[in-house]
């Protein structure tokens, strides 16, 4: 159905930053006709959905740039820790079980409704399978996606190396019986996973007219062989879509890098020749200036994951070094677990406060204007979509919101980027359009029947009592060799610190 919104507040986030006080939205077959003062007035509705926007604003979807829906089921069940033993709790490094497609299905869509409800039109998930990718959980994953009506572009992120070759110093702190049991977990050779990528793509990529599409992930530059690093590029560059790794998000990385290659991974990536316009690269925190000068050469995209990077106490990325190297930023939510939600707008409002305690001169700070781009415009670069979605203009697919400002996040309202976003938590959202498709309103998602889904979930309590406990199990007994080997990674000199303390005296 076409849909015509009426006098309605437009923040559009084109090349221009155009905005209108008052004007109307044409869209027809899930693309943005006409926008501008008075256009309804001259167009028969016909069949049209009218909409009053009246006291309403109408501005772009947001895009969530980075995701991992594996771990949708596991919002406030972690205890914090630095990122090398958070991970051993939540995606355990033995684990030799698949998961069915009913469990994967009703994860991945927990993840999508929660997302559409808080007004993310997009979400790029790089999405694990432990220990390896199944047609059947792939499957899952992206009918789940297909069926909530989001906009999404899905990976197999996966690695292909050892456990304890993806550290520095575990191989020796590890003991015979432990390392044994790593050696038998079952990974992919670079040919098996380049195979997996290509029924995932011929299967999935460019499905449900566009919305569905496939991206590339190699987890990590340290989590696959070098061969496999190429080949994923090779099929980035194929078939023209990104290509996701996780680069210097914690001071051990740059420890491993400076251990295992003599240089950072940013180097390491280059000199292999995989840091390209596709390549998307996720955290960034521990960076180098001869770092930020590869990565804006290369015109990659970076994804801030602000939230994340506190809770797991990863550092500060140096945003406005960056920035002001030309680089695209987009923000991610990054996974349920360290986000404890799937909430962008307070991932924004994040990204607005950290980088005041890491820069004393107040000029460098970010501003709202550079928040609501990377919200939108910057997703849409990092996904390759920055002619599609991203921003309000014509010709552009229809994903955009509708936000009541008669609320108190806009009570009263003296700026309207700096309410959106300071003020706006996602209370306001009056409906979420994707691709021209009205998927939320009122807080009510239209294609899932909420309550079900949440009483699905609800039946998995005991399975996930059980899960959790085993995970932690296996956990507990790698924690202590974990530790060691983090406490001898922090202590190195790596020539920079991207902590705010330790406060001193």
């Amino acid at each position: 159905m076409d849909i015509i919104i009426r006098n309605a507040r437009i923040l559009t986030m084109d090349q221009n930053d155009t905005e209108y006080e008052r004007a109307d939205i044409l869209i027809a077959n899930g693309i943005i006709e006409k926008i501008g003062p008075d256009v309804a007035a001259s167009v028969e509705p016909g069949n049209a959905r009218i909409i009053d926007g009246e006291g309403k604003l109408v501005m772009p979807g947001l895009i969530n740039a980075h995701f991992h829906s594996p771990v949708n089921f596991l919002k406030g069940a972690l205890v914090d820790a630095p990122l090398e033993l958070y991970m051993l709790y939540e995606v355990p490094p033995l684990q030799c079980k698949t998961v069915d497609s009913e469990f994967a299905y009703a994860r991945t869509m927990l993840g999508a409704v929660e997302l559409l409800k808080q007004g993310v039109t997009t979400n790029h998930d790089d999405c694990f399978f432990v220990p390896v990718p199944t047609d059947e959980e792939v499957n899952a994953v992206m009918n789940a996606y297909t069926d909530a009506g989001i906009r999404a572009s899905v990976t197999l992120c996966q690695v292909n190396v050892r456990e304890y070759e993806k550290y520095p110093f575990l191989y020796e702190l590890l003991p015979d019986d432990i390392r044994s049991e790593m050696e038998n977990v079952p990974l992919l050779s670079t040919e098996e996973l380049v195979g997996h990528y290509e029924t995932f793509i011929n299967r999935w990529h460019g499905t449900a007219d566009n919305r569905i599409r496939c991206s590339i992930s190699c987890s990590a530059p340290q989590r696959v062989t070098p061969d496999c690093l190429r080949a994923l590029d090779d099929l980035s560059r194929k078939y023209d879509i990104p290509y996701k790794m996780h680069i210097l998000e914690t001071k051990l990385q740059r420890v491993l890098g400076q251990v295992k290659h003599g240089k950072s991974f940013i180097q390491y990536v280059k000199d292999e020749g995989v840091l390209t316009d596709r390549s998307v690269v996720i955290h960034s925190v521990w960076v180098d200036d001869d770092d930020i000068a590869a990565m804006a050469e290369s015109g990659c995209s970076v994804i801030h994951n602000p939230i994340s990077n506190l809770k797991i106490g990863s550092g500060v990325m140096p945003f406005r070094r960056l920035k002001e190297a030309g680089i695209n930023i987009a923000l991610g939510i990054d996974e349920v677990p360290v986000d404890d939600g799937c909430n962008l707008w307070t991932v924004g409002k994040t990204a607005g406060l950290v980088h005041k305690i890491a820069d004393p001169e107040y000029r460098n700070w970010p501003h709202e204007d550079e928040i609501l781009d990377m919200l939108t415009r910057g997703g849409a670069r990092s996904m390759g979509l920055q002619d599609q979605v991203g921003m309000l203009a014509e010709g552009y697919r229809a994903d955009m919101l509708l936000i009541d400002l008669d609320t108190l996040p806009f009570t009263p309202l003296h700026n309207l980027k700096r309410a959106l976003v300071f003020c706006e938590n996602g209370g306001s959202l009056k409906m979420t359009i994707v691709d021209g498709r009205i998927v939320v309103e009122d807080g009510e998602v239209l294609n899932v029947d909420e309550a079900a889904l949440r009483a699905q979930i609800r039946g998995y309590a005991s399975r996930l009592k059980t899960e959790l406990e085993q995970m932690t199990v296996s956990a507990d007994r790698l924690a202590p060799y974990y530790r060691e080997m983090y406490l001898k990674a922090v202590s190195c000199d790596v020539g920079m610190n991207r902590w705010a303390g330790p406060m001193m005296p």
